[in-house]
């Protein structure tokens, strides 16, 4: 048999209350019926047949008495936390308790953090490979714990034996739903370290959760002993992805790490580390969220991303087909109901794909991952998928085949109908993800600490300000009687129009090398040449029965293209040919910098990105603008977001955006000034001058 101890971390904490409850337990056993405890315990397993090699889950089952509580790992300004002693056979090893969310009892001043009703205490127990199948595994345990009420307090222990044996594992399947419960009631992993900082008196700290996880309440459980002031009362704010936990400093000088639980209401809770670093101003207190986010906000929101998305048309990868959707109509001629429901369609499918992707982006955000707008495109198999599409639009727009599935030409207007206009219009939402505009950014930024309803609201308007164009010209006769007369013209107008279809799908290829090797951009190029290939032969084909039979094999080739193309490559790390020397973006940088009182520029970009690309050659390549940084000694980082970056996506997320590109300058002893999305060199040099 081999002896085990799990002690408690507050040895001081430990002997004095111990003494205390020492002095005054007698009188309280009295209370007792002679043979009870205040909290009853019984150890129980999950299975009693665990395989060798494996791992089982046991429980002390703790039930207090009415008025009587237990206490949590940290029992606050009085108490003492629990401790066990294992008696185990040899070569099995138990695991640390692992406490559940606790709740807050505050008697004459001194907070305590307790368990006033059942609750249950597990421990992972590792049973030794080979192990003979029926060996018997007899557990013994010495729980050393405090039993209290509001005016007295008993030390307790209480010896509990449990006799399991080697066997098969799943043999009790009646208990995997109450320790499903207990494991419910435990606190889960954040996943993401936290950031504290303390300072006149006051201790911060900031939690990232993401703001489409919808917190009413929160309350900060420090396992860390001293790092803050039990007693003192917490305020809870929000500021983006960022939960702000403000109270009183501890005793303890200046730890290393905070550890803790955050508690959200429900019982529910997330266990964290924090690290010192820089916490965010407060930012909009919990109480106040439903207020605040009235219709004020939601309007403006909506504002923002109608007209971000009316500024989308303008992308050279939108334009094409919303100019040759617009024709089409014109070819409708005095059919009013016709060009209505083209019209309705086409704004459905935008609204439509811009309400999913914004859907699966608060889902993702809600599961911790910490993604932003066009999160699709920091998946090479997206690009790929993206790449064979465009690159069979631009084919199309060239004149090289005709298919009724996917013309958006001439012959959309005789064919496509109400399924082709929808089509259209998802087609148009779904390649305009990688821009952020003016508006758009602070809009779907806005999304992001929305309630989920109000957000989805905000993602439907940067949809349908994408289709007001299309709208406008199916509803209003005089706008389509001001389009230019159908003609031969057309043919010629489309073919010019699959000029900018074709270099998007140049720039996909190069965003495919960049995101996944250049084995990734060869493999994209031969899967486009071969749905090219089979474009070409359909086309050869028009007319003829069953013309569409040449695409299968290419539509299989890109198929597995997707499949097999390699979604992790190393991180790109952003280029920037100027004189500026940017270096990475990392939040340890940054604080280093701003701690040498040096001016710092710090911008996000991705390569599937068309402002941020175009913000870099008009202004920060510019010569006269590393000039000017030069000369004020700015520092400058760069964060690239090609490829997904939890640390970016959180800074983002702490400055209200929810993608790219963001522009920050901070001056020394300021705090960040956010530049607009549109730069110039005259604004930069102005900024920092």
């Amino acid at each position: 048999m081999n002896r085990q101890r799990s002690s408690p971390r507050f040895p001081w904490i430990v002997l004095t209350t111990w003494l205390a409850a020492l002095l005054l337990g007698t009188a309280a056993l009295a209370q007792l019926p002679a043979g009870e405890k205040a909290i009853a315990v019984s150890l129980v397993a999950e299975d009693a047949t665990p395989a060798a090699g494996e791992t089982v889950t046991l429980a002390f089952v703790m039930t207090p008495k009415e008025g009587w509580h237990g206490y949590w790992k940290n029992p606050g300004d009085a108490g003492v936390p629990p401790s066990v002693e294992w008696s185990l056979p040899n070569g099995v090893k138990a695991g640390p308790l692992q406490f559940p969310v606790p709740g807050r009892l505050t008697i004459a001043g001194l907070m305590n953090y307790v368990y006033e009703g059942p609750y249950a205490q597990l421990v992972e127990l590792s049973v030794p490979e080979g192990l003979a199948r029926d060996t018997p595994l007899p557990l013994r345990a010495k729980l050393d714990y405090l039993a209290c009420t509001d005016e007295i307090c008993v030390p307790q222990t209480a010896t509990v034996a449990l006799d399991l044996k080697v066997g098969e594992a799943g043999g009790m399947p009646e208990r995997q739903a109450e320790f499903d419960r207990y494991r419910q009631a435990l606190p889960r992993p954040l996943g993401s370290e936290g950031r504290f900082e303390r300072a006149e008196g006051r201790f911060r700290l900031a939690v990232p959760i993401p703001a489409s996880m919808e917190v009413e309440e929160a309350y900060f459980y420090p396992a860390t002993e001293g790092a803050l002031d039990y007693a003192a009362p917490q305020s809870v704010s929000r500021s983006g992805d960022t939960l702000i936990v403000e109270t009183e400093v501890g005793r303890e000088g200046s730890p290393g790490t905070v550890e803790g639980v955050i508690a959200l209401g429900g019982g529910q809770g997330l266990s964290l580390t924090a690290r010192p670093g820089t916490v965010p101003p407060a930012g909009m207190a919990l109480d106040a969220k439903n207020q605040a986010f009235g219709g004020g906000t939601l309007l403006a929101a909506l504002a923002g991303a109608l007209i971000g998305g009316l500024l989308l048309n303008i992308m050279p990868c939108v334009f094409p087909i919303l100019s040759l959707k617009a024709l089409s109509l014109a070819k409708i001629g005095g059919d009013e109901a016709r060009a209505r429901q083209e019209a309705l369609a086409y704004a459905a499918g935008a609204v439509l794909i811009c309400v999913l992707l914004g859907g699966a982006l608060l889902g993702l955000r809600a599961g911790g991952a910490a993604v932003g707008w066009a999160f699709q495109l920091q998946d090479s198999r997206v690009i790929l998928f993206l790449l064979l599409l465009v690159t069979a639009i631009s084919l199309n727009l060239a004149g090289l085949f005709e298919l009724p599935s996917l013309a958006i030409g001439n012959r959309l207007a005789k064919s496509g109908g109400n399924a082709g206009a929808f089509w259209t219009g998802a087609l148009a939402a779904f390649v305009a993800t990688p821009c952020t505009g003016p508006f758009m950014g602070a809009a779907l930024g806005a999304a992001l600490v929305l309630p989920t309803l109000a957000a989805l609201a905000v993602f439907a308007g940067l949809g349908l300000g994408l289709a007001l164009p299309f709208l406008l010209i199916g509803f209003l006769p005089s706008l389509r009687r001001k389009l230019p007369k159908p003609g031969p013209w057309m043919g010629s107008f489309r073919r010019i129009l699959s000029l900018p279809m074709f270099l998007t799908a140049l720039g996909l290829a190069w965003i495919l090398g960049r995101q996944a090797g250049v084995d990734g951009m060869a493999l994209g190029l031969a899967a486009a040449l071969a749905l090219g290939l089979g474009l070409w032969w359909v086309g050869r084909r028009q007319g003829s029965g069953r013309a569409w039979l040449p695409l299968a094999p290419a539509a299989a080739a890109g198929l597995a293209a997707v499949m097999l193309v390699p979604s992790a490559h190393a991180p790109a790390v952003a280029h920037s040919e100027s004189a500026l020397e940017a270096e990475p973006f990392s939040e340890g940088r940054l604080a280093a910098l701003r701690a040498e009182e040096q001016p710092v520029f710090v911008y996000f970009t991705a390569d599937w990105c068309v402002t941020c690309k175009v913000n870099e050659k008009v202004a920060l390549e510019r010569q006269e603008v590393a000039q000017a940084f030069e000369a004020n000694d700015v520092a400058v980082l760069v964060g690239d977001w090609t490829k997904n970056d939890p640390a970016i996506g959180r800074f983002l997320a702490r400055h209200g955006r929810s993608g790219v590109p963001l522009y920050l300058y901070y001056e020394p002893g300021e705090p960040a000034k956010v530049l607009p999305q549109i730069l110039t060199p005259d604004r930069l040099i102005e900024t920092i001058g």
